[in-house]
């Protein structure tokens, strides 16, 4: 609905040089917000889903860019054949798109919100006390989110909440980020205080009193503020209005609306025009046989990560068959990763180089295997294609999944990883771990023996076991690339090399032909739950595809768009770009 809105407001955004004017019959940031309907208008603006959904956003073409469901391209979680990203390629600079766009929407979305603010004081709109303040809220909640998206990226950056003049704007210098976060804690406060619980009616994408509590509890602790963040979390559980989905692989797909699980999402409907933006983007991970690109997807190193059924990894767990590698694993591995000869979107997916066919279900019938590089070699470079979040839908590329921003799993993460920073281990912590664990077994985590429990207090012991939980918890929901740049884990996983299937004729010969297929070996997994495959490459057993890199001394964080430090002297660029 938000996306059939005219959108007459001017906002101001401070890497503007030109200042447009309506006349005075259109509406206008000087003669709106004068009733309930005008306001309204104001705060669904805010709650657009380009403002929470695109890493890329519309460019001058009008074709969208990449989702945060695919930041992970910017993580050890993706591989798309043998390219790299801006980031792990290390050939990000201040004229970066992707950086460009953030930073620029980011403030476009931020000055939306001021605007409203500065209007809603003293307003003579015939609107309610309460509503005012539910509005009042719903714009710091937003103002709030927009600056911990640029103090973690950016560090700090230009703060304001007035509305800027062309001469200040241009002027306007960085405030630190540590200040910043004080203010940020300031309007979320008073989204808790101000946000009701739940809403009655269709308000379902604004912001409620968990989801400010939740989002405080996140930037907190990527900020390393792990009381604040402790505190907000377990507020969020005590709410009681949140619950796990009890159906791990459906919590994500189209057909799941609003669960209870989620705590703040901007929902999609195609019936509204609102879908995952762009074909080429639906088409992407999406395998060849059904008309996909099969071109980004699932890491090798991804699929190593998951644990096996006894909770050990791969290379300590008898259970695990590098020859059959989904046997055994954690559930969420084959709910977010295709399984070798299954169904999958009605036909058998089977990258086997001797699997020339395979079954088309709906017809009956064995057709040419697309999915094999021996058929063709643009199929997938490393055998493995990307199921969590994909379903029949996606084939007519109009998919409306939820765009959630977060949800109930993350907080009990949240609490739980504070708690160990905090080394004020209980049973608490072990229990908000284990809850999420245990969904994806689909048992209760209560059910001692029917899923592989978490019993260490250890603080050593109980990080990395969390390490190991968000990432395969969160696979493709945009967090990976957050959590390996706040554990520093960005300059060892994106310097690693990504490797792949070897091409068909020497596949064969030196993996399938030696019963090797598919992986030769077990990587063995380092501390930090990182898997090395370099004893199978030595052994000529799988492809380079690529060589990452990744520069500590600056990549941290993102540099400032060289428009920015053209325009105003008084901004200076993050070190070493």
């Amino acid at each position: 609905m938000r996306n059939s809105f005219i959108y007459l407001i001017i906002f101001f955004t401070i890497s503007c040089n030109t200042l447009d004017l309506n006349p005075l019959s259109e509406g206008s940031s000087e003669n709106w917000y004068s009733n309930d309907a005008e306001i309204e208008m104001a705060v669904n603006y805010l709650f657009d889903i380009d403002f929470w959904d695109l890493e890329l956003l519309r460019t001058s073409t009008g074709n969208h860019g990449y989702s945060m469901q695919w930041a992970d391209k910017y993580s050890d979680n993706w591989t798309a054949r043998n390219g790299l990203s801006e980031v792990d390629g290390g050939s990000i600079n201040s004229q970066t798109s992707f950086v460009n766009f953030m930073w620029n929407n980011t403030y476009k979305c931020i000055a939306a919100a001021n605007r409203l603010l500065i209007s809603l004081e003293g307003t003579t709109a015939p609107v309610t006390e309460e509503k005012l303040l539910i509005y009042e809220a719903n714009a710091r909640f937003v103002r709030a989110s927009q600056y911990s998206k640029l103090i973690f990226h950016f560090g700090d950056v230009p703060y304001y909440e007035n509305i800027l003049e062309i001469e200040e704007a241009f002027s306007l210098s960085r405030s630190s980020k540590e200040e910043i976060l004080a203010k940020i804690y300031d309007d979320y406060d008073f989204a808790i205080a101000n946000l009701p619980e739940v809403y009655g009616g269709s308000d379902v994408a604004y912001a409620t009193k968990g989801a400010a509590l939740a989002m405080k509890a996140r930037i907190a602790l990527y900020m390393g503020d792990f009381e604040v963040a402790n505190e907000a979390a377990k507020a969020c559980i005590d709410l009681g209005n949140y619950s796990l989905y009890p159906d791990y692989e459906e919590l994500f797909l189209s057909s799941t609306k609003n669960s209870q699980e989620t705590i703040f999402s901007t929902p999609r409907s195609t019936a509204l025009g609102l879908i995952i933006p762009d074909v080429g983007r639906a088409k992407e991970p999406l395998p060849r046989i059904v008309g996909g690109f099969a071109n980004g997807g699932p890491s090798w190193s991804l699929l190593a990560s998951y644990l096996c059924t006894d909770g050990l990894p791969i290379d300590e767990s008898p259970l695990f068959d590098p020859q059959n590698p989904f046997s055994n694993r954690d559930p969420r591995c084959t709910a977010t990763i295709v399984e070798f000869g299954t169904k999958w979107l009605g036909f058998d997916y089977q990258p086997h180089p001797d699997s020339l066919t395979t079954m088309n279900y709906a017809t009956g019938t064995h057709v040419s295997n697309t999915d094999n590089r021996a058929v063709l070699q643009y199929a997938s470079y490393n055998a493995l294609v990307w199921k969590k979040k994909v379903n029949e839908d996606w084939l007519d590329l109009r998919t409306d999944n939820d765009n959630i921003i977060i949800r109930f799993a993350d907080v009990l993460h949240i609490y739980a990883e504070a708690k160990i920073e905090l080394d004020e281990i209980d049973q608490s912590v072990l229990d908000a771990l284990n809850k999420v664990r245990s969904r994806a077994y689909g048992v209760e985590y209560t059910d001692v023996g029917s899923y592989p429990e978490i019993t260490t207090m250890d603080q050593t012991e109980l990080r990395k076991v969390l390490r190991i939980e968000r990432r395969m918890e969160f696979a493709f929901e945009g967090t990976r690339w957050h959590d390996i740049f706040r554990w520093k884990l960005a300059e060892k996983v994106l310097n690693q090399p990504i490797y792949g299937i070897l091409d068909p004729d020497e596949l064969r010969t030196n993996v399938v032909d030696q019963g090797l297929w598919f992986w030769s070996s077990i990587p063995a997994i380092d501390e930090d739950g990182i898997p090395d495959f370099s004893t199978m490459f030595n052994a000529g057993h799988c492809k380079l595809l690529a060589l990452r890199v990744f520069d500590p001394n600056k990549q941290y964080l993102l540099p400032i768009p060289s428009t920015e430090i053209e325009i105003n002297p008084n901004i200076s660029q993050n070190p070493n770009y």
